[in-house]
């Protein structure tokens, strides 16, 4: 059953807004933390609104992964994914997703789960929240390491124009 929408409009404008005020605030702190606080309640709503399989565990792997992404950012924890795997790039929902960093990683899945929800909902609401978390997780990693926001968003475009 559908969610309602009487209220949907207002609560993903404010949650924008929210956002909007993480990144600004995270840019002007030069933190990281601030953005993934203040996008908490974009993805808790997100996940109120899915209703299929999919986009449902997307949505809560999307929240889950931004939980592990303050305690990573907070304590400052550096895991190299890619030595422990042993693999440079990961298969993750149709998209070739560099590894590294944990806390880089972190951010890029939710950019791929923010992707799948925004092309397999067909809530107009999923989809601007899905948005909201789009942008702010890449505002997120170029915090976190302006050289590989570069590097991941050039790999991010090579793949795009090869599927077309």
């Amino acid at each position: 059953m559908a969610k309602p929408t009487k209220y949907a409009p207002h609560l993903c404008t404010l949650f924008m807004i929210i956002a909007i005020i993480g990144i600004i605030l995270g840019f002007v702190f030069s933190n990281a933390l601030i953005p993934i606080i203040f996008l908490l309640p974009t993805a808790v709503y997100e996940a109120y609104r899915t209703e299929g399989k999919s986009t449902k565990a997307s949505s809560i792997i999307l929240l889950l992964v931004l939980l592990a992404e303050i305690v990573l950012v907070f304590f400052n924890i550096e895991f190299n994914i890619a030595e422990f795997l042993g693999a440079e790039r990961q298969y993750i929902g149709g998209f070739w997703v560099p590894l590294g960093d944990l806390r880089i990683v972190g951010p890029t899945i939710v950019v791929v789960l923010s992707v799948i929800l925004f092309t397999r909902t067909r809530g107009v609401y999923t989809r601007w929240l899905a948005a909201v978390i789009f942008v702010t997780c890449f505002a997120i990693v170029y915090l976190i390491d302006p050289v590989v926001f570069q590097t991941l968003l050039q790999e991010g475009i090579r793949q795009v124009f090869r599927r077309f």
